[in-house]
This record gives structure tokens, C-alpha cells and sequence, in this order.
């Protein structure tokens, strides 16, 4: 972070010193707890997002939020011979994914930074796409809502995969496993999901994880994965016929386009 990404609020300081520590650390551990429900789930909420950046015109110029170790939107965008720059608040995370784009053959099509996702120093409406996965509900969503609804060019289209936080047996598990997460992240509910209303003109919930959810007890099973996708292909015919039940769901792909701001400044 350079010293004109600073924060004002000291609050907001520590709030994201923590989350760099954190994920520092967590990124620098080779032995990172698994769980095959959760990757099964963030699997089928990814293709979503996939799909969309296949959508996007060979010249396309797209960011990647919170990039992390594997910086995923960006590298699938770089295949496609698209451009492309990602930005994570740890450096561990883009020294890790600086190589890993290099080893592949992509270094020279990928832009790194280490970045606060709240205060994003690039110019203003240059980016097609805006693509994240686990991030906005670790920032500030008027901060973050603002910066993607500036940096997005006038046609542009946001993905972002969050958790969702209205399911009581997801956030049992949630308060049984502490350490797996910061104390400063907050799942989505759906007055945030609304909220994007106020910085884009058309906003699609997309959500994954609500049958599938039968499988907690039996997730280190071997035939868990393909459980798993029986009950995802449920769950869309579920979301789809009953819109409402969508908040019990775990993850939601949120689709943002038609950007209200133009300005510079996020609001």
C-alpha cells in the first residue's frame, strides 16, 4: 500500500492490516485445510463466472478484485488473449501469482499489483469486466461498489462469487471453524445485494448451495463430489422456480452491469 493509498480512518487501517496478515499467512501455508463441499460449490458458482469472461470480446481489458495465489478471472482471461490486471492486498498472494501467470505464459498479459480493493489507484471507466471471488464481503461495499461501478467502462459487466450469510446451518459451521476465516468479514445478505442498485442499473443474484448443503455430513466421502453435483443441478431448478429461497444459498454470483457513476471518485 503506497502512501497515497493510506486510509483515512484509522479503523480502516487496522481493519486492513488484519486482513493482509491474515492472508499472508494463509497463503504462505502449504497445507491449507479442504473442503470438498466448498470446492464442489465454488466449482459450479466459477463456471458462471467463466462463462462470462468467455463471453467477453478478444480484446477485452479486464480486472481481477482480490486476485489471491491463482488469480483464476485473470489467467482465464489472459488464455483468451484478452489483457488483463489483478490486484490483491497481500503481497504473498501476487508474488504467487505473478509466477505462476509467468510459468504458464501469460506474465506478459497479466498487470500485477498489491492494491487495497476499497481505494483502487487505476484510472477511471478503462476495464470491459470486473471479476472477484471471496472478496467484497471483506471490504467496505459502498467503497468497494463505488470503485468497481468507476473503474467499469459504460457497457461494463462486474462478476463477483460471494458467501451468503442468511443460512443458520452455514453459519454454524461458520462459528465451528474460526480459523478459517477473519474476524472482520461479513457475508452478504440481501440488503447488500441491493445496495448495488445504488451504483449499477441492473443487478442478478445467481446462487449456489442450498441441497447440496445434505452433504455436510458426509463431505470426506468419496462419492460426496458426485452427490454434490446431483443436488447442484436441484438447486438451479430450485432458484430458478422459487427466487426467494435464494438468501439460504452459500455462495451467490452477483451480477453487476450498466454502472450508474461516471465519475472519478468512488462514492
Amino acid at each position: 500500500m503506497t502512501q497515497e493509498q493510506q486510509p483515512k480512518n484509522p479503523a480502516d487501517s487496522d481493519r486492513y492490516e488484519r486482513e493482509r496478515a491474515f492472508h499472508d499467512a494463509r497463503f504462505t501455508e502449504d497445507d491449507r485445510p479442504s473442503n470438498r463441499f466448498y470446492e464442489q460449490v465454488h466449482e459450479s458458482s466459477m463456471g458462471f463466472v467463466r462463462e462470462a469472461i468467455d463471453s467477453l470480446a478478444p480484446d477485452a481489458k479486464v480486472l481481477e478484485f482480490g486476485c489471491g495465489p491463482k488469480a483464476e478471472a485473470a489467467i482465464r482471461a489472459a488464455s483468451g488473449g484478452r489483457q488483463a490486471v489483478a490486484f490483491d492486498l497481500s503481497p504473498v498472494a501476487i508474488e504467487e501469482a505473478r509466477a505462476d501467470a509467468s510459468a504458464r505464459g501469460f506474465g506478459d498479459r497479466i498487470d500485477f499489483h498489491v492494491m487495497n480493493a476499497e481505494e483502487v489507484q487505476l484510472p477511471a471507466a478503462q476495464f470491459d469486466a470486473v471479476f472477484g471471488a471471496g472478496i467484497l464481503h471483506h471490504l467496505d461495499l459502498r467503497q468497494a461498489y463505488g470503485q468497481i461501478a468507476r473503474l467499469l467502462r459504460a457497457d461494463g459487466r462486474a462478476v463477483f462469487v460471494e458467501p451468503m450469510g442468511h443460512n443458520a446451518i452455514i453459519n454454524l459451521y461458520r462459528q465451528r471453524t474460526p480459523g478459517d476465516r477473519t474476524s472482520d468479514e461479513h457475508p452478504l445478505l440481501v440488503e447488500d445485494l441491493a445496495l448495488g442498485r445504488e451504483y449499477f442499473e441492473d443487478v442478478q443474484p445467481n446462487y449456489f448451495g442450498l441441497a447440496s448443503l445434505l452433504t455436510l455430513p458426509v463431505e470426506r466421502m468419496r462419492k460426496s463430489a458426485a452427490l454434490v453435483q446431483r443436488l447442484d443441478t436441484l438447486d438451479r431448478l430450485l432458484f430458478h422456480r422459487v427466487p426467494a429461497i435464494g438468501r439460504y444459498a452459500w455462495l451467490v454470483a452477483l451480477d453487476l452491469q450498466r454502472p450508474r457513476s461516471r465519475n472519478d471518485e468512488a462514492r
